[in-house]
């Protein structure tokens, strides 16, 4: 992992990074459809969205949000293709590991797609739910949860 990796609070001078990184991740990861569910989300201002920086620029953003008393969500979680194998990807998850610690939250909650879930795979995560087309045309919504250890 770069040294110069830096986690920060997301704000709404990050919109156009965070945008970008869902145009590259798309239609890869995300449906086309969902952008505007992004763009309304970043709209929000939700306090909680965070991004990874590396040398000053956004490489990776996401969402840690409280289900319930036991539980977190994680949500709109993107990473810079160009940035793939560096372990920003790992590095972003213990951050979200570290996150529900904090919480006292034994589980994390996780809509992914059927291409993103083999990664949330690797860190734990189960399928729980598998929606045809539920992201859209093509894009298989996969409902999964992880722990927190």
């Amino acid at each position: 992992m770069n040294s110069a990796l830096q986690f920060r609070d997301w704000s709404a001078a990050d919109d156009a990074a965070c945008l970008a990184l869902f145009d590259a991740n798309c239609p890869e990861y995300f449906a086309p459809n969902e952008r505007a569910d992004y763009e309304a989300f970043l709209a929000e201002g939700r306090a909680g969205y965070r991004v990874c920086t590396m040398d000053g620029s956004v490489v990776g953003a996401w969402g840690v949000f409280r289900v319930d008393d036991d539980a977190s969500a994680l949500n709109w979680i993107l990473l810079s293709p160009a940035t793939q194998g560096r372990g920003i990807g790992r590095a972003i998850m213990d951050e979200v590991k570290a996150t529900l610690r904090a919480r006292g939250h034994a589980r994390l909650h996780i809509a992914a797609s059927h291409r993103s879930a083999p990664f949330f795979a690797h860190f734990g995560a189960v399928e729980r739910e598998r929606i045809p087309d539920g992201w859209g045309p093509g894009m298989h919504r996969v409902e999964m949860e992880m722990p927190a250890r």
